[in-house]
C-alpha cells in the first residue's frame, strides 16, 4: 500500500501505554482530533483527523490510523490512512486488528499521507529512544 509504514522495535523495553499516550498527545498538539480504542491483549488503535484540512485533502470519512501491538520487547507500530470509525472506543480490538484497517490511497492523497506519516514516524522513533 502506498504510504503505509510499519515500525518494529525489538529489545527496546517499550512501555506500550506510554507510547500510545505520547502519540495521542503529539497528534492533539498538532491540531488533530484523536480517538482511541480500548486496549486489549492484541494492542490498541488510534485514529486522528484534522478537521477541515483533512476533509479538503482526502475523504472526510478517512483518518490517520495507528496501531500499536506486541510486547514491550517486540513492539509493532503501523501508520497509514484508514476509515474513520464512529465507535472506535467500543469496537473489539481483535476484530480491528484482524481486519483491513488501512485503505489504499490514490495519488492525490499520497503527498499528504507521506508528509504526515513521516513526521509521526520520526516522532515515534524519538518516543521509543
Amino acid at each position: 500500500m502506498i504510504g503505509e509504514k510499519t515500525l518494529q522495535f525489538q529489545g527496546k523495553h517499550v512501555d506500550l501505554a506510554s507510547l500510545q499516550s505520547k502519540i495521542e498527545e503529539y497528534l492533539k498538539s498538532d491540531g488533530f482530533t484523536v480517538q482511541t480504542s480500548t486496549p486489549s491483549d492484541h494492542g490498541i488503535v488510534l485514529q486522528a483527523k484534522k478537521g477541515k484540512f483533512l476533509a479538503h485533502v482526502i475523504d472526510a470519512d478517512r483518518a490517520l490510523t495507528i496501531t500499536v501491538s506486541g510486547s514491550s520487547d517486540d513492539c509493532v507500530v503501523r501508520v497509514g490512512i484508514g476509515k474513520w470509525l464512529q465507535h472506535l472506543a467500543t469496537a473489539a480490538i481483535e476484530t480491528l486488528l484482524l481486519s483491513d484497517l488501512f485503505l489504499l490511497v490514490d495519488v492525490g492523497e499520497t503527498a499528504w499521507n507521506l508528509e504526515i506519516e513521516d513526521k509521526l514516524v520520526k516522532q515515534i522513533h524519538t518516543f521509543v529512544g
